[in-house]
């Protein structure tokens, strides 16, 4: 009876979207995963293998086959200043341990790579391309962005983003701060207010290398099933508010500006 009541509450949330199509899975899932240059080859690597522990657990596919249909659609890319397009692994429906092999194997085979600037809105804007466009009809619609800086390249962030909000897409963050940037407005304050939203929204703030595969895992499993409240809930607005815009006008030394 719960899993009816969701799945006709987010219908009415989207009724363009269940007008047009019948729902084929729980959730369009995109994990969208920074390479800027302020991560690092050992940050890259306990961060792919975070994504590839949690896609094999049992927990994981366990909550797919809780869902109300029981499978997922699910996709991942990179990004830095623009989005490494060799990174992208494409749609795959997941609804058991095979299809969730499948698609961390390739998954794994992708090389590592690196790249200047910071575009946390063309990762937004890349995802939301890669949702709009896919072949399934979900009842949720998310886009899991994992980042260690504030956006310093492409548009403002906040045009993304509420594009992203308009077309029903909630954005959920990893935010990785591991070395912190020194910055004047904290990396998990800025995610908090400039970039996650969406109802049932929220972020996950990683300080320890050793703590990445747990918040990942912990992140996607509250995601997959779509109970997310009480789980590291969005935190209350700072005063004075946050200056979004704070990557553009004070950008890293190591990574460019705006033009």
């Amino acid at each position: 009876m719960f899993r009816v009541l969701v799945l006709i509450l987010a219908l009415i949330a989207h009724p363009m979207r269940a007008a047009a199509a019948p729902p084929d899975v729980d959730l369009e899932l995109v994990l969208a995963v920074d390479i800027s240059g302020s991560m690092d080859m050992e940050e890259a690597s306990v961060q792919r293998s975070g994504y590839l522990e949690v896609l094999r657990h049992p927990d994981f596919i366990n909550a797919v086959k809780g869902g109300y249909l029981g499978r997922i659609a699910i996709g991942y890319f990179e990004w830095a200043e623009q989005v490494n397009e060799s990174s992208v692994v494409a749609w795959q429906v997941i609804e058991d341990a095979k299809d969730a092999e499948a698609f961390a194997a390739d998954l794994e085979a992708r090389p590592f790579g690196t790249g200047r600037g910071t575009s946390v809105s063309n990762a937004i804007l890349f995802g939301m391309k890669l949702i709009e466009s896919n072949a399934y009809t979900g009842v949720r619609r998310i886009l899991d962005l994992s980042g260690d800086g504030h956006n310093n390249t492409g548009p403002p962030i906040a045009l993304a983003r509420a594009d992203a909000l308009a077309r029903g897409i909630v954005i959920n963050g990893l935010v990785i701060l591991i070395r912190p940037s020194g910055s004047t407005v904290p990396l998990d304050q800025y995610y908090a207010e400039c970039v996650i939203g969406g109802p049932g929204s929220f972020m996950i703030p990683v300080r320890e290398a050793e703590a990445f595969a747990s918040a990942v895992r912990q992140k996607l499993l509250h995601e997959v099933s779509g109970r997310t409240s009480g789980w590291a809930p969005r935190p209350a607005a700072v005063a004075p508010p946050v200056d979004c815009l704070v990557g553009e006008r004070y950008p890293s030394f190591l990574e460019p500006a705006f033009p």
